[in-house]
């Protein structure tokens, strides 16, 4: 009995990505790469305390729509959001990233695991419009090769990866 619910824990475990915040200099390479502006609406799949959306809002005026499976992290990045005056820009949504509607994003932010990153590639494809930008920290989307991949080190000393894809 423990072990089966063990086994069902762990199941659940890895069908969701664990939150590992993205230290700032990354989020801000992530939006500078993107090329977030205000006329975007960037949707971060997988939010957890909201910081990239957070950013977007503060420093390029665009709206952005956080969404985690925790309720505890929806609520976080609902108070930081108060803390850095952008709740007015930003709105949070307890939802599993797997079942968002992401027809209105403009940019997509991902800090998923690879195998969600490809679960959500058909739901990226068919529902966002021309133009539209999605963005991935160190994870790829299986064999879709990205339209630019950035390579650096971040503040932390830690080698990054960013992934980019236009949809045309």
């Amino acid at each position: 009995m423990v072990t089966s619910a063990l086994a069902l824990g762990l199941a659940v475990q890895s069908a969701r990505a664990p939150f590992v915040a993205t230290p700032p200099d990354v989020v801000n390479r992530m939006l500078a790469l993107a090329r977030v502006s205000a006329t975007d609406v960037v949707y971060d799949l997988g939010c957890g305390d909201g910081r990239i959306v957070i950013a977007a809002a503060r420093t390029y005026g665009a709206r952005g729509v956080g969404v985690d499976i925790d309720p505890a992290r929806i609520e976080e990045a609902r108070q930081n959001a108060r803390r850095a005056g952008v709740e007015h820009l930003v709105t949070f949504r307890v939802e599993d990233a797997r079942e968002t509607d992401v027809s209105e994003a403009t940019v997509v932010t991902l800090y998923l695991v690879s195998a969600l990153n490809v679960q959500l590639r058909p739901r990226l494809i068919t529902q966002l419009r021309r133009g539209a930008r999605i963005i991935s920290h160190n994870f790829p989307m299986g064999d879709w090769e990205p339209d630019r991949v950035d390579v650096f080190r971040s503040a932390d000393g830690q080698s990054r990866t960013l992934y980019l894809w236009e949809i045309d």
